[in-house]
């Protein structure tokens, strides 16, 4: 029997897949537990249209990650520290201090784990940080540490 995965079964395939099984297996085992569907006419064309808007919704993903990127690059977030004689920074800063500043400056909800930081910087300057928006969009953040 041929059937139409709905999710991915271990050993089987991915979801979106056909695969051929065993009757029984397909009787006891895929369709009771809703795993797949046999793959009939209707339920293969069902799956090509699915599949047709699943890309569409991914494109547009896509679109509105490089717009959000483009944001991102325009304006830089300046980041306030303490410092000390001959412009020593007292600590260092962190991608949570980055993502709060560019909130509350930007209105840019950024999460900090997407920020790809080597290390802390210590540092007065500008700074450049990738973050990481989309699977395939990387932006550039311009951060501006100055003295408090």
């Amino acid at each position: 029997m041929e059937i139409i995965l709905l999710e991915d079964v271990k050993a089987l395939g991915k979801k979106g897949q056909r695969v051929k099984v065993n009757d029984g297996y397909a009787r006891n085992f895929i369709l009771p537990k809703k795993l797949g569907v046999e793959a009939t006419a209707k339920n293969l064309n069902d799956l090509k249209l699915q599949k047709a808007n699943e890309e569409k919704v991914a494109l547009q993903k896509l679109e509105e990650a490089k717009a959000f990127a483009e944001k991102i690059a325009e304006k830089p977030v300046v980041v306030k520290i303490k410092c000390g004689e001959g412009g020593r920074i007292f600590g260092s800063i962190s991608t949570k201090e980055i993502a709060a500043a560019a909130k509350t400056q930007l209105g840019f909800e950024l999460d900090k784990k997407k920020m790809h930081l080597e290390e802390a910087i210590k540092t007065l300057g500008t700074h450049i940080i990738p973050v990481k928006i989309h699977k395939e969009v990387t932006a550039k953040l311009t951060v501006k540490v100055e003295e408090a």
